[in-house]
This record gives C-alpha cells, sequence and structure tokens, in this order.
C-alpha cells in the first residue's frame, strides 16, 4: 500500500517536545505517576471490576481504583501487589488526583515488552552525548491504564517494580479478550478526540499562510502546535516505536494517507529532486556569518559552534547554577521551588535556540512576528525561573550571594530579550 508521510504542520516546534514531562501537566495530557508510587495492589478476582489501592509519597491516604473491565490473559483474575524498590518522587501535579478513581480500565498487563538499559541511566544518557549506543535487553513491565470520570487517562509504567501474582480464579475466553480490547481501545479514542479538540480550538480563527502573520498569528500557532505535540507524545507512549506503531501514529496524526498511482509517481519524483537538492548542498562550504554582526546576532562558543549571544548566555547560566546545586548536594532535592528556578532557566534557553537560532547561523532572517512570539515564549519561561528563584530564597538551600547573581543574571537576561522584542517589533 503506497502512503505518504506528512510532516509540514509539526513544523519547528518539535523542538519543545517533552518539556511537559517532568514539570508540568495540562487537563488533556495523561498523568503519569510511576515514580511517585510506593507500592500498590490491583484485583481482578472479581470478573468485569478492577479495584486496588496505590499508595503514593506524601498522601497519606492510598488512591482507591473503582474500575470496569478486565485485565489482559497474564493478570485476569489474579490479584497483583506490587513495590517501588526506588525513592519515591513528589510531582506536586499529584494534588490534583481524585482519592477515589472511578471510570473504566485500559490495558492492565505485566508482559509488556521495553527496551531496559544494562548499565544506569546517568551513564547510559553519557553514552548518548557520546554519540554511543548503550547496551541494552528486553524486559517484561508493569503497564497500568485507566480513565478516570475526574481525571482523565492515567498510566502508571515501570519494569523496576517488584511483583507479586496470585494465581487467577478465573481466564479470559475468546470474547472476554474481544470485549475488553475493544473497551481499551474505546477508552483511548476517547481520549484521542479530547486531544484533537484542542487542535481544533487553536487552529480556529487563523490566518490563511499566503496573508501576513503578526507575532499574535504566530502565537495562535504555536499553541496549535503544542496541541499537536501533546497528542504525538501521547500517542508515541501508548504505541511504542515498532514500524507498524511508526505507521499508526503518522495516520493519527494526519501524516499518512493513502496515494492514488499518480500521487505516489509524483512523490517518487519529488522525493528523487529533493535528495539531489540536499546532496548539492551538503557539497556546498557552509555560509559564513557577517563579520559585522559578531557579537550582535553570533558568537561562537568554546567549540567553535555558531550561537547567538544571548541564548549562549542563557545556556551557559543555567549550566552553572545547575552545577552549583550539584555541588551542594541539591541535585535529587525534591524542593518544588528550586526545580522552577533550574528546570525554567534551562527551557529559557532552549526557547530562545528557537527564536534565534537561524539568526545566529545566518541562513536565513525569520519572520519579525515569528522572532516575536517565540520571544514571549523564552520570557514567560523566564519569569517562571525568577519566581521559582525568589520563592527559594528564603528557604536557604543557596548561598545569599548564589541568590543575588542568580537574581541579577535572570533580570539582565530578561532586559536582553525585551530589548530584542521591540527591535524586531520594529522591523
Amino acid at each position: 500500500m503506497n502512503f505518504e508521510l506528512w510532516t509540514l504542520d509539526f513544523g519547528l516546534w518539535t523542538l519543545d517536545f517533552g518539556l511537559w514531562t517532568d514539570f508540568g501537566h495540562t487537563c488533556a495530557m495523561a498523568f503519569r505517576i510511576q515514580d511517585s508510587v510506593v507500592r500498590g495492589e490491583i484485583d481482578n478476582r472479581v470478573k468485569g471490576i478492577i479495584r486496588g489501592k496505590i499508595w503514593l509519597v506524601d498522601r497519606a491516604e492510598p488512591l482507591k481504583l473503582d474500575l470496569k473491565g478486565n485485565a489482559w490473559q497474564d493478570l485476569a483474575g489474579c490479584l497483583l501487589t506490587f513495590t517501588n524498590p526506588k525513592k519515591a518522587v513528589t510531582h506536586y501535579t499529584l494534588d490534583s488526583l481524585q482519592s477515589v478513581q472511578k471510570g473504566t480500565i485500559g490495558d492492565l498487563t505485566a508482559s509488556r515488552k521495553v527496551r531496559v538499559f544494562n548499565v544506569p541511566h546517568e551513564e547510559a544518557m553519557e553514552m548518548y552525548r557520546r554519540k554511543e549506543k548503550p547496551p541494552e535487553h528486553m524486559a517484561n513491565c508493569l503497564y497500568l491504564e485507566w480513565y478516570s470520570e475526574a481525571n482523565g487517562r492515567v498510566v502508571i509504567e515501570s519494569a523496576d517494580y517488584n511483583l507479586t501474582i496470585s494465581p487467577p480464579e478465573w481466564t479470559l475466553t475468546p470474547q472476554d479478550e474481544q470485549e475488553r480490547a475493544q473497551q481499551a481501545a474505546s477508552g483511548m479514542d476517547g481520549f484521542m478526540q479530547k486531544l484533537n479538540s484542542a487542535i481544533e480550538k487553536h487552529k480556529r480563527g487563523q490566518k490563511d499562510p499566503e496573508e501576513e502573520w503578526d507575532e499574535h498569528d504566530y502565537e495562535k500557532f504555536f499553541r496549535e502546535s503544542d496541541a499537536r505535540t501533546d497528542k504525538y507524545k501521547e500517542l508515541q507512549e501508548k504505541y511504542g516505536d515498532s514500524e507498524d506503531a511508526r505507521e499508526k501514529i503518522g495516520r493519527e496524526m494526519g501524516w499518512i494517507r493513502d496515494l492514488t498511482p499518480e500521487e505516489a509517481e509524483e512523490r517518487e519524483r519529488h522525493i528523487e529532486e529533493m535528495n539531489a537538492a540536499c546532496e548539492e548542498a551538503l557539497n556546498e562550504p557552509e555560509p559564513e556569518p557577517d563579520p559585522a554582526r559578531e557579537g550582535i546576532d553570533w558568537i561562537r562558543d568554546e567549540h567553535g559552534h555558531l550561537a547567538h549571544p544571548l541564548q549562549h548566555r542563557c545556556f551557559e547560566s543555567a549550566l552553572k547554577y545547575n552545577s552549583i546545586a550539584k555541588e551542594l548536594g541539591l541535585e535529587d532535592s525534591e524542593d518544588k521551588d528550586l526545580g522552577d528556578f533550574l528546570f525554567e532557566f534551562q527551557t529559557t534557553g532552549v526557547k530562545l535556540a528557537g527564536a534565534l537560532g537561524s539568526i545566529a547561523d545566518g541562513v536565513a532572517m525569520p519572520d519579525p512576528g515569528f522572532t516575536v512570539a517565540y520571544l514571549k515564549r523564552a520570557l514567560d519561561h523566564l519569569h517562571k525561573s525568577q519566581a521559582g528563584l525568589e520563592a527559594v530564597a528564603p528557604k536557604k538551600l543557596l548561598p545569599e550571594t548564589t541568590v543575588a547573581e542568580a537574581r541579577k543574571e535572570l533580570f539582565e537576561i530578561r532586559e536582553g530579550i525585551l530589548r530584542l522584542m521591540d527591535e524586531f517589533r520594529g522591523r
């Protein structure tokens, strides 16, 4: 079957992808709570009913599950108990999880296959940075998913938990399995519809791409892109990265569609032209930046890479304060305000790279409205970092001199962003 992969509407803004996972939550996104779990029990010994309790760190009472449906064959009819051998992590978004979770079960299994590193996570990440492939193996994983009336989709996924499974008191018939799969698919379809509604909400009122856009038009487009990123992330987490999964995700995202023979032929011709153009571009020397704009639009870092001066300053400062926190033994601190200060500082640098990267490279001057809209995003994260710093200051986690230096640095970066916004608005 011929199909076509469309990626243009996902666009440049995929660099924002993944930032939600650790420090934020939107109403449409799933709750993933495995790192905050201490222990739990899931009971499917009564056919058609899932009951359970899940104890979370810093919550006196467990979550109580009262769900309709059945587990996969490996857990159907069984009582599952599990414990998290790792230190559970507090996550402030869990405060909005209702204590009683009523709804329907999604997928519940202890035999989902996942890739697991053979080395500690930190070592694996360091190997990736060196462009090496960490050793890994396939392992069984507990995957517990349900659709709550109060909180939407909730997921627990871990290959680290210690599990105990009782003998089954009943088993799924072929008809039971078909009904179970249909119910799980129906729950996911409903969840996807909420994400699709968020995308459509932000698409409404957008200008035609051929019209002239200002910063407000780009802001609307960025919000739509955020909603698409949310949807993509949920699909990838749900279905994985196999060949079949990639096609399924592509179709869900609207990137893949069936082609007529004529369209397939045109697509092949287009691919050949693009490959030829790319090969030609690779053989050309990289354009040199304008020497007159050195220190204004671009600098070279210690590795010789081009960067915008403000983005480079923000990036280096964020690294500096992360290093200070590690030196003070705060690397594993659960203080929310400290986390906000450090994480939002880093995120500001990411947003500045998106706004100013092409200017530093000298490849193309982006539309002024685009740049201002992206700088607004950077400014929003910088303000969150400032708020985190001011909240953490009275706690004396950081030396007063460090707080004062960071306060000054954030203020000066903020002034730099505002100057650039004024400059691009005047173009």
